[in-house]
């Protein structure tokens, strides 16, 4: 039937092409993006204005290479969240608020995100910040079911991290890591590196494990007792606050 159209009037034609260049406008999920996110919504009105002032091809590049700086920023930057044991569950139940104490010589932390050649100086660079702020945690526990996946830079920085940990006389332990970015880990070689005794299965074995190597002196002194391997060392130090009592029960 298309050689009838010849026969319907332009402006005919331009009504309808109207209509369906409206029903294309998702105005639903227009507000919902403008709404919801700055990054999504940058990501919209750059290419609804490249539409308007350049070529359509080139816009809608625009957009998607926009699109791919904006992921490779929000990669490049994984949550590092510090985690301790919850003093009112009898699992181990690792949970994050500042309220709660740390120990002194274990550093614990879940990493949400890939650790690849992007992410890499943020990352090495946040761990550093933590043995900054808290020399004395010179044990480093990583819960590593965040971590999609572990590139040859991402391996590489572990393994120097881990060095420079075991030069303090620390050590860098990793917990509950996928099988994927423990595959990489084998391939390179950097398990050798890491020490095969510091990776573990679950955080139960880990914290267990990492306990043994803490520096007892150290324990007899903490008034913390964040685990439940504390509860076997005599006390030396103060006596500790009825706060503390409170929060080792």
């Amino acid at each position: 039937v298309a050689p009838l159209a010849a026969h319907l009037p332009i402006a005919a034609m331009a009504g309808i092409l109207l209509i369906v260049a409206w029903q294309l406008i998702d105005l639903h999920h227009i507000a919902n993006i403008l709404r919801t996110s700055k990054r999504e919504t940058a990501v919209l009105l750059t290419t609804f204005l490249a539409t308007l002032f350049v070529e359509l091809e080139f816009a809608i590049y625009v957009g998607v290479m926009l699109s791919l700086v904006i992921y490779l920023m929000r990669t490049s930057r994984p949550g590092i969240i510090t985690r301790m044991p919850d003093p009112n569950a009898a699992n181990r139940h690792l949970v994050t608020d500042p309220k709660l104490p740390e120990c002194p010589q274990l550093k614990i932390v879940r990493v949400d995100g890939s650790l690849f050649f992007g992410a890499v100086d943020h990352v090495q660079g946040e761990f550093q910040r933590f043995l900054a702020e808290n020399p004395g945690q010179k044990h480093l526990l990583i819960i590593g079911n965040g971590i999609n996946f572990v590139d040859i830079a991402g391996a590489e920085m572990l393994a120097q991290e881990a060095k420079r940990r075991q030069n303090l006389g620390g050590g860098l332990y990793l917990s509950k890591v996928k099988e994927e970015a423990c595959r990489i880990l084998k391939r390179g070689g950097f398990v050798d590196r890491l020490g095969d005794e510091h990776i573990f299965v679950t955080k139960v074995d880990a914290i267990q494990t990492i306990f043994k190597r803490l520096d007892r002196s150290i324990c007899e002194r903490c008034d913390k007792r964040i685990f439940l391997e504390c509860q076997g060392i005599e006390y030396k130090g103060e006596k500790p606050l009825a706060s503390d009592k409170t929060a080792a029960a």
